[in-house]
C-alpha cells in the first residue's frame, strides 16, 4: 500500500494532514467515507454563515484542496489516491450548501453525497478520467456534489409543503 510509506508524513506535513482529511484517509477501509464523516465537524462550524460566505469558505477549502491534492498525487506518483480525502470534504461541505439544519439532512446529505461520489455518473466519470492533477482530484467530488445537492434541496421543499 502505497500510504504505508508516507502516513508519517501526514502527522508531520499539514499539506499530508488536509489531503488526508485530518488522517481519515489512512483508515485501510472505506476512506472516503471516513473523509466525508470527517466533513461533519467542519459543516457544523460553518452551517450557521449566510449563504454567500458559506459558498466562499467551500471555494477557498476547493482552492486549498487542488493545492494540497495535486502536491500530494505528485509526491505519491498517481493520479488520484483513495487515502487522499479532502475532496470528500468538501464535496459534502457543497452538497450541504443551503440545507436545513439537523441530523436527518446531514445524515441524507451524507447518504447522496456518497451515492453520487461512487456511482460517478456521466458527466464525472467523463471527468475523472480526464482531467488529472489537483483539480482533477477535486472536480469529480464537486460535480458529485451538485445532483446531490439538488436531490437534497427538492426534499427540503417536499417536506416544507
Amino acid at each position: 500500500m502505497i500510504v504505508n510509506r508516507f502516513s508519517f508524513r501526514v502527522w508531520q506535513d499539514p499539506v499530508y494532514f488536509v489531503a488526508f482529511g485530518f488522517g481519515t484517509g489512512l483508515l485501510p477501509i472505506a476512506p472516503g467515507t471516513w473523509g466525508t464523516l470527517a466533513a461533519l465537524p467542519l459543516y457544523l462550524l460553518i452551517n450557521n454563515y449566510s449563504l454567500p460566505i458559506y459558498l466562499f469558505i467551500i471555494f477557498l477549502f476547493f482552492i486549498l484542496g487542488i493545492y494540497v491534492s495535486g502536491k500530494v498525487v505528485k509526491d505519491l506518483g498517481v493520479d488520484d489516491y483513495g487515502g487522499i480525502v479532502w475532496d470528500e470534504v468538501v464535496g459534502y461541505l457543497l452538497t450541504m450548501a443551503g440545507a436545513p439544519i439537523g441530523f436527518f439532512w446531514m445524515l441524507s446529505g451524507f447518504i447522496l453525497f456518497r451515492l453520487f461520489d461512487i456511482w460517478k455518473p456521466f458527466p464525472i466519470s467523463f471527468i475523472e478520467k480526464r482531467i488529472k492533477g489537483g483539480l482533477g482530484v477535486m472536480l469529480d467530488d464537486i460535480l458529485a456534489a451538485v445532483p446531490a445537492c439538488l436531490i437534497l434541496k427538492g426534499l427540503a421543499w417536499t417536506f416544507s409543503l
